[in-house]
């Protein structure tokens, strides 16, 4: 390669690195402690980021178009309650970016099979991708949406495996 074809190489490489790091950038970085726990608060409409007993981040969020009471089936428009793991994340969400709730989990199943019905799926922490601004406090499916900002270090704080509890 000569000289000029390496130096227009670096060039467009360094353009790209700082496209992708910063405020505005979608994929953010993240290293500080570590999140080991998020809990959620239906009545409030409060999450928060925990590492071990001290609350790391806190957010306003948004919940499933019928909030009150745990998510039986799918199409209710409930957002589940108990104790799941974050377990798959999409980059290419349509809300931005997303992170993946272990619903339904065996008991879940079950109580949904007993009113002859599917438990759902598909639930998620995300963003609103900025078409959903405006829609109101609880206007997801049964997912848990925050600001597409805040989904972005979200995101990023939060590891595949992290405990998710979602009370009342």
């Amino acid at each position: 390669m000569n000289r000029r074809g390496a130096l227009l190489g670096l060039t467009a490489l360094s353009l790209l690195t700082a496209c992708g790091t910063g405020k505005g950038a979608k994929f953010r970085h993240y290293d500080g402690p570590p999140v080991t726990q998020i809990q959620v608060y239906k009545g409030k409409r409060r999450m928060y980021l925990l590492s071990g007993n001290k609350v790391l981040k806190k957010y306003k969020i948004g919940l499933g178009g019928n909030p009150v009471g745990p998510k039986k089936f799918e199409g209710d428009g409930k957002t589940p309650e108990g104790g799941y793991l974050i377990n798959r994340r999409n980059p290419n969400s349509a809300y931005h970016l997303s992170l993946g709730i272990s619903y339904p989990d065996s008991r879940d199943a079950a109580e949904a099979a007993a009113m002859g019905k599917k438990p759902g799926g598909d639930i998620f922490i995300h963003g609103r991708a900025k078409k959903n601004k405006g829609r109101g406090k609880d206007w997801t499916a049964g997912c848990i949406a925050v600001k597409d900002d805040e989904i972005e270090d979200i995101y990023a704080m939060v590891r595949d495996g992290t405990t998710i509890i979602i009370f009342p």
